[in-house]
């Protein structure tokens, strides 16, 4: 090969290692983001991967009002459809919106329990049945036999961490611990009393664990107090998070400060709404928890107004209930991960605050 030939395959073979490595590195800029919409204290969790997928952990209020906020904070960011839904439980608050969102923005797959056959909580005269007609009739590919150990199947690769998410607890049934998890009992176990079995399906709620290289997010629906610790104790099957969402909104009911404590959040978002969620036993849990060191609500809590935390951590602001709820501004709470896992940014738009986190991992 003469000398002018060389230069020239030795310059095409650089152009597309170049070429490669830019590739690479787009990768890499691309944040995993999660949107806490505003449900006014139903459930609505929106998470856009790297690769431009989306997951929508529940789907508030039926109405318009929910649906609607949940499809303007999918458009603005940049989604056509949402590929995954999942269901954690058979409350209205959490299935509701479903149907409305699917006939703006269709589904790729649905994610649930099995559907029971009536009221979920045994109420005699409910009106499940009509809330539920239209959820059945959504047009998506049904996954109805949710179970913990399952896993979302999320695109991996390009170069970014590894993504992953995993259903710890369904039906009051839960993963196997690992090899190391069974080595340790859990210090914290027994050392706070339970509460009565709760008999309703917030009990049966899907608990869900994200992770991206060193990252960690927990969302648990509204899983409540015993089952919560069944969940850390005397095995600690979730591990240490970076990030944990309250539990059923941040009611009291749930949201065991065993959990909270054994979870270690460095921060706590609240789904709460204005009456809903916010309780004072919740904010007591958080405060115990040493590792906490920012706690965001999506609405300022008027069920315990002393314990709401500085006006920038609040989305939203004032006490719009009924059918004011509706005119509420419905800001969002945004967190993006670094393109590396091993930090991320904690946004309330509305207030201007921003702030960065290290991951654990």
């Amino acid at each position: 090969m003469n000398t002018k030939l060389s230069r020239l395959v030795a310059g095409a073979v650089a152009l597309a290692a170049a070429f490669v490595e830019q590739a690479r590195a787009d990768q890499q800029t691309k944040t995993l983001d999660v949107y806490w919409v505003d449900s006014e204290g139903g459930g609505s969790t929106l998470i856009v991967t790297p690769a431009g997928e989306s997951v929508l952990i529940d789907t508030g209020n039926p109405g318009g009002r929910d649906p609607g906020r949940i499809i303007t904070a999918a458009k603005a960011a940049g989604l056509t459809k949402i590929d995954h839904v999942i269901i954690t439980h058979w409350h209205t608050d959490h299935f509701g919106g479903a149907a409305e969102v699917a006939q703006a923005m269709p589904f790729g797959a649905l994610y649930h329990r099995a559907i029971p056959e009536g009221d979920p909580d045994g109420r005699k005269q409910s009106p499940f049945q009509t809330q539920i007609k239209p959820f059945r009739e959504i047009a998506a590919k049904r996954v109805e036999s949710v179970r913990a150990g399952m896993q979302v199947p999320l695109v991996n690769g390009g170069g970014a961490p590894k993504l992953t998410l995993r259903c710890l607890a369904a039906d009051q049934k839960f993963v196997e611990p690992t090899a190391a998890q069974a080595k340790v009992r859990n210090p914290l176990t027994g050392s706070v009393p339970a509460k009565a079995a709760d008999t309703s399906d917030n009990a049966n709620s899907t608990v869900w664990l994200l992770e991206f290289g060193g990252f960690r997010f927990f969302d648990g629906g509204d899983l409540t107090w015993n089952m919560e610790e069944k969940l850390v104790t005397p095995v600690n099957l979730a591990g240490v998070v970076d990030v944990y969402q309250t539990n059923h909104h941040g009611l009291g009911v749930s949201n065991h400060p065993v959990l909270v404590q054994s979870l270690e959040p460095t921060v706590v978002v609240m789904n709460n709404g204005p009456q809903k969620g916010g309780e004072a036993g919740t904010f007591a849990a958080i405060r115990a928890a040493k590792s906490v060191q920012a706690t965001y609500q999506v609405h300022e809590s008027f069920k315990s107004p002393a314990d709401n935390g500085a006006a920038e951590f609040i989305a939203n602001r004032g006490n719009r209930v009924g059918a004011e709820a509706a005119k509420c501004e419905a800001n969002v709470i945004k967190m993006s991960v670094a393109a590396d896992g091993k930090s991320y940014t904690i946004a309330v738009p509305s207030t201007g605050h921003a702030r960065t986190y290290r991951t654990k991992g």
